[in-house]
């Protein structure tokens, strides 16, 4: 009977997802003016902190965390991502074109309101793989720059199949979008505040903080990792716990030592044909771009969370990478 009562209330939420209203209005009417400041500041975003390039590109997956862009591909799109929760739902679908010969007609008001409102030019809700949520938060001049930025993007032709989006995913993907809630221009010699506005908009929060198989936050589970992913070319790998537990976190990290882990990784790195090794979604050579600086301000906001005990198995099954 209890079985029964679950699926009539899937059933009745998918019968209903499409009648639910969107919470945010048209796209504002907003000229970004194009300056060398915000060129600069987007890029610098784009590639290594909200990571636009990196999830709109073409990737190579013989790299760990498939290294960078491959030259030609920057903002073109393509990353698939598919996901099936039987009964829950599925969805099935490719990042897309971000350069000019994609989003050129577009005004700046309409990108404003797809990167943070999750709203695509048509007035359809972007799926929120997306990370418009976080991106919500984001200090105006650094919207404005990351317009400029992708604006000045080569033109690259690329098509791909629209998105398949069903059942319960159908139903969170109209309910996420709500208005742009920009937060005031931070002080980055407030470290603290800096850190967790740059672990926010570089999605850190997402994908180290532990959800359900239908994406909801587990209370309590803040950076606590074990959120699994599917590696393109194959594996599975899960999320690190990134809490200053000092047994299952980064707790015995010092501050140079966690800069460094991610300076390590600037220069792609080729794993062997042979290879055993698991690989990752974790942008690192991405982030490994980030300043000392910002990076340094990530670990003191993350010094200030709840520790969690949570000891993650980042290769589920696979003995040789778990070594």
């Amino acid at each position: 009977m209890k079985n029964k009562m679950v699926i009539l209330g899937l059933l009745v939420v998918m019968g209903c997802a499409c009648l639910i209203p969107l919470k945010v209005g048209p796209p504002r009417d907003i000229a970004v003016e194009i300056t060398p400041e915000r060129l600069t500041r987007g890029e610098y975003l784009a590639k290594h902190v909200t990571r636009c390039v990196y999830c709109h590109s073409g990737l190579d997956w013989n790299y760990y965390a498939g290294g960078l862009p491959k030259p030609g591909t920057e903002g073109g799109g393509g990353w698939h991502e598919t996901v099936n929760e039987g009964l829950i739902g599925s969805y099935d679908l490719y990042f897309p074109n971000i350069t000019p010969a994609a989003i050129g007609n577009w005004t700046d008001g309409e990108l404003i309101r797809a990167m943070t409102e999750g709203v695509s030019k048509d007035g359809k809700p972007l799926f929120p793989i997306m990370p418009y949520e976080r991106f919500r938060i984001m200090d105006k001049e650094d919207v404005y720059s990351i317009v400029v930025y992708i604006r000045s993007l080569d033109p690259i032709s690329n098509t791909y199949p629209k998105k398949k989006v069903k059942r319960l995913f159908k139903f969170i993907e109209r309910s996420v979008p709500k208005p742009w809630e920009p937060q005031t221009q931070l002080d980055p010699s407030n470290s603290v505040a800096y850190g967790k506005y740059l672990s926010t908009i570089g999605d850190c929060v997402a994908c180290h903080s532990t959800m359900t198989n239908t994406a909801q936050f587990i209370e309590g589970m803040d950076f606590a990792g074990g959120n699994e992913y599917i590696i393109p070319n194959g594996g599975i790998v899960r999320s690190a716990n990134i809490t200053p537990d000092l047994e299952t976190g980064i707790g015995n990290r010092s501050k140079d030592n966690f800069i460094g882990l991610f300076k390590a990784f600037q220069e792609p790195i080729q794993l062997p044909e042979d290879s055993k090794h698991g690989n990752t979604v974790m942008a690192w050579t991405a982030f490994a771009g980030m300043t000392v600086e910002d990076l340094g301000a990530i670990y003191d906001y993350l010094r200030t969370v709840k520790p969690v005990k949570n000891r993650v198995e980042k290769y589920p099954g696979d003995e040789v990478s778990n070594e």
